[in-house]
Formats: structure tokens, sequence, C-alpha cells
């Protein structure tokens, strides 16, 4: 049963909800799709569409959350997943249940909320995506979908801007395309990489549930032009850190990378492991506050300048997790080296990586987790690129770690 047919059957069965007609509903409707067809929809803007006082409240609860449940599994994908958002939309009634009723990505493997990118990726399936870049704008923007043809439009997921600087290159995460400041509620974080583009570090804007490390450099404190009262710097927390290993002229065959996620313990990996998964932005006032965020004076403390990282034991507990690039195999045919993208790369490139953990033998990780590949990315076509990841990743981690790869090293080929 589609979704029209759900409201006229509300209609029928409560006859003092016409005072908004269906029409009203569906033109509602079409101004989410409009708007959501750029940007996955914010929750600032759902509260502000919020219909609190209107008579839509008034549908009893175990009929609108039958409604509710019947329209979030019956539509699997974009853009009919639309009408998910167009629920929750309709009043803070709708909202709470269509939340409630939503299943995070890691148990449903659905995208729909802009928190969902922060979420780790199904445990069983892949998340297949592509990059588009723009060499103009030196701008990425990332789509849900398996490739861009004619026949399929993917979903806008996050974008991507390059800026140079004098000693390093920043890359701004957003929401938007078209609004890469720091200081808008669409900025999710950034990539920052240092001059010779041999080790990156991962920002996130939110902090994650299990602890990061605070920078405080000059350009965290500054405050952005749209930022909203009270004014407060936009957060920066360290989540990960990227390494590729010097490699003059290619003399030792292809790169060779190295990931370490902060933010998710190695015990995720483990039979039972369980990675961080957010159900909601906070704001920078509680992020101040909260006793996940670790002072200056910690021992993890690590500012933008530092060359060095102090972490846990890599056999503690919490020790953060560790990826590593797979090893590709000589091809004496073809004379280069292969990995088995399963069709999903079709052009040779230095930037094609596949990353597998790099688990500790004391660790209760099997074989096949061991050996199983949580992100893949590869060029499929002139500036356009495949990126798939899964369980503990989420999408932000792995489109931050995918462009790393974009960026020129001039101490690795």
């Amino acid at each position: 049963m589609s979704f029209k047919n759900f409201i006229r059957d509300i209609q029928e069965l409560k006859g003092g909800i016409g005072s908004i007609s269906r029409r009203s509903f569906e033109l509602r409707l079409s101004h989410l799709r409009s708007r959501s067809q750029s940007i996955v929809v914010t929750e600032t803007q759902l509260k502000d569409d919020a219909l609190d006082q209107s008579c839509w409240v008034n549908i009893p609860p175990e009929l609108l959350r039958d409604v509710i449940h019947r329209v979030e599994s019956s539509e699997n994908s974009w853009p009919s997943r639309r009408n998910v958002l167009a629920c929750a939309a309709v009043c803070s009634t709708w909202r709470e249940i269509t939340k409630e009723l939503v299943k995070a990505v890691e148990l449903s493997g659905k995208i729909t909320f802009p928190i969902s990118l922060k979420q780790p990726g199904p445990r069983e399936t892949v998340m297949q995506c592509y990059i588009k870049r723009d060499r103009t704008t030196a701008s990425y923007l990332l789509y849900l979908g398996l490739s861009p043809t004619p026949s399929e439009n993917g979903k806008f997921l996050l974008a991507a801007r390059k800026f140079r600087r004098a000693t390093s290159t920043d890359y701004i995460i957003s929401l938007d395309s078209e609004d890469m400041s720091r200081g808008s509620n669409t900025y999710v974080g950034k990539l920052r990489s240092n001059f010779l583009g041999t080790k990156f570090t991962v920002y996130d804007s939110q902090p994650p549930h299990n602890g990061a490390v605070v920078s405080v450099n000059r350009a965290s404190r500054r405050v952005g032009s749209k930022q909203v009262s009270p004014r407060v710097p936009a957060g920066s927390y360290n989540v990960a850190h990227i390494t590729y290993e010097l490699n003059m002229m290619g003399a030792r065959g292809p790169r060779r990378m190295q990931c370490t996620l902060h933010s998710i313990p190695a015990a995720a990996m483990e039979r039972g492991g369980t990675a961080p998964t957010p159900t909601e932005f906070v704001t920078t006032t509680d992020a101040s506050t909260s006793p996940l965020v670790l002072s200056p004076k910690s021992t993890s403390f690590v500012s933008d300048d530092s060359s060095e990282l102090f972490i846990n034991s890599p056999h503690s507990k919490d020790s953060p997790l560790v990826l590593k690039n797979k090893s590709p195999r000589w091809h004496e045919q073809l004379q280069c080296w292969c990995l088995n993208f399963r069709g999903r790369v079709t052009v040779a490139s230095v930037k094609n990586f596949q990353l597998v953990a790099a688990v500790d033998p004391t660790q209760n990780v099997s074989q096949g987790d061991q050996d199983k590949v949580l992100l893949q990315f590869g060029k499929i076509g002139k500036d356009i690129f495949t990126m798939d990841y899964c369980y503990p990743l989420s999408t932000f981690q792995a489109f931050a770690i995918s462009l790393s790869s974009f960026d020129t090293k001039l101490a690795c080929e």
C-alpha cells in the first residue's frame, strides 16, 4: 500500500482530520522532496517545518505507529525513502515515532537521517557509493548508489572541498555542496594533511561516544560567519589518523597505508563487539561539558602541530582499531599489481586500495573477519570513483579516508 493510500485511509477513519486536506499534506511532501534532492534534511530543518499544533497530532497513537511502521518498512531506497522523512516532518509526535521505528544503519542497512552518516555501516552487507570529482572547483561529491548511470540517480550524501594552505591541505566535509563554512550547521568534519601528503588527521564536528581528542589550534577557535548565537566554536575532535609509508619514486611498489581509528575500539571486531553508534547530533555547548571529551592535560591529548600520538597499549582492551591496506599481488601476464575488487573497479590507478583490520593475535576475531575488506576505493572512469564500506566504519569515516587518497603525495610515488 502506498503512502498516499495510508493518508486516505486515515482521513476516512478520522473525520476530524478533514480540516487539513490530503492535498495540503502532499504539497508539504513535495516541498520536502525538492529540498532533499540536494542534501539530507537536517533535524533543525525538520523542526522548522513541524506542524506541532496541527490536527495530525490527534491520530490515535496505535494507528499512527502502524501507519509509520508500514511506510518505513516498505520504502527501502531513495527516492521513495523520502516519504519516511515526510512522516518525520509532520509534527513532533510523528517525528519521535519515526525516529523510534527507524533502525540504525548497522541493523537496517538504510541511510535515512543525517545522523545515519555518523553511524557504523551494516555488518552483513556492503554500502555501495560513488564519488564525483570536480577538478575546476576542487570538490568531491559522495552519492549512495552503484554507479552514476543515466538510469540511476544516486542519493547525495556528503560533499568535500579542498583548501590549500602554506604547510598543509584541508578537506572540509559538509552536508551541503554549496556551503563549506565551518560555522554552518551543515559542517560535519574535515581532513587535514601534512606538507608531504603522508600523514592525515580526521576531525569530527561531533564527539564520538567513547571519547575523542580535542584540537586546540587557533583555527578550531574561530567562529563561523553563519554560526547562530551563542557564538561558540565549531567542534573539532581528533578521531582518526592516516599514514602513508614513505616510498620515493615508487621503489617499494604500490602505496602502503595505515589508519588508526581512535573513535572505534579494536574490540568492535570481536565476536559480540560493538562500535559507537550516535543517535542524534549534540550541540557544541553539550559537547564541551561532556565527560567523554579529554582535557588538554590528558596523556592522549594531541594538537594539530604534533607529529606523535599517544594512545593506549596495542594489547589494551580499549586500544583503537587499526586498518591496513590489503597487499596486492604481482600479475606476470599483465605486468602490474592486482587486487580483486569484484567488478567494482575498472581503471588501474595508484589511488585504488582495500583496507582490512590489523587485529592482534590475542583478540577473539575469526579468520574471515580478519580478511574481510572493510573499505575499498577505486577508479571507474575519469573523475568517477567507487567507495564501498561496511561495519564498523561510518559513511563520514569512509569518505574521509577515501579523500586522503586524492591528495598529492610527494614522498610516496
